[in-house]
């Protein structure tokens, strides 16, 4: 019984590597690359689904409640719910809360400062996008050149067998090739999909940023 185990989880491993290695002695190289571009493609996605989680991205209920509350001239509580706050939105909003607090300071530098800090937050934000946005172009051109490099060998097969052709030889070299194509494409597809997605997030960050940050210098003309 203490064996069955070890044989076991031999067994699974077999079954999940059997695929891949069957991928790489037809595909070569170019499907090893595109194999290392699908595992570094997902562990960005994941990465930043945790650290849009982590910082609430969003969620910006706390950032209207303060917003109210400045609105209503509650200063203080407004500033109190923001204080401690990871939400990039939310810090934005208290550092100009802080800065209108505070009468002496000239409000284009602290507009200049509020530039500053929320290009810095989607800046943050918009880490490890680029990569994905290279991979998702780079890798269908990956497919296409497994694909002429594998044509480039079938009709050289083709040729070594002269005059007695046989046509499953260029049949199935052609198959081989264009797996290398379908492959980048399947990277490729979702790929973009999950930069366009975070992209979109990010981009609804920096509205809601631009709109919280007028809503607090327009208090006056809500009250």
């Amino acid at each position: 019984m203490p064996q069955l185990a070890p044989a076991g989880a031999s067994t699974i491993l077999d079954a999940v590597l059997a695929p891949v290695q069957w991928l790489l002695e037809l595909g070569g190289p170019v499907v090893l690359i595109l194999l290392l571009l699908s595992i570094f493609a997902l562990s960005i996605f994941l990465i930043k689904l945790w650290q849009f989680a982590r910082l609430g991205l969003g969620r910006d209920r706390i950032v209207q409640q303060a917003l109210q509350h400045w609105c209503e001239g509650e200063s203080e509580a407004a500033r109190a719910l923001l204080a401690d706050a990871r939400q990039p939105v939310a810090k934005v909003v208290y550092l100009a809360m802080q800065g209108l607090s505070r009468e002496t300071l000239p409000q284009s530098l602290l507009r200049e400062e509020l530039l500053r800090v929320a290009g810095n937050q989607l800046e943050m934000l918009r880490s490890y996008l680029r990569p994905l946005e290279i991979i998702a172009n780079l890798s269908p051109l990956l497919g296409l050149l497994g694909t002429v490099l594998g044509m480039i060998q079938a009709f050289q097969q083709l040729e070594s067998a002269g005059t007695q052709v046989d046509p499953a030889i260029l049949s199935g070299g052609i198959w081989q090739a264009l797996l290398t194509t379908a492959m980048g494409l399947s990277v490729a597809v979702p790929t973009l999909i999950a930069h366009s997605w975070l992209e979109r997030r990010v981009e609804r960050c920096a509205h809601r940023m631009e709109d919280a940050i007028t809503r607090v210098f327009t208090r006056a003309l809500r009250t």
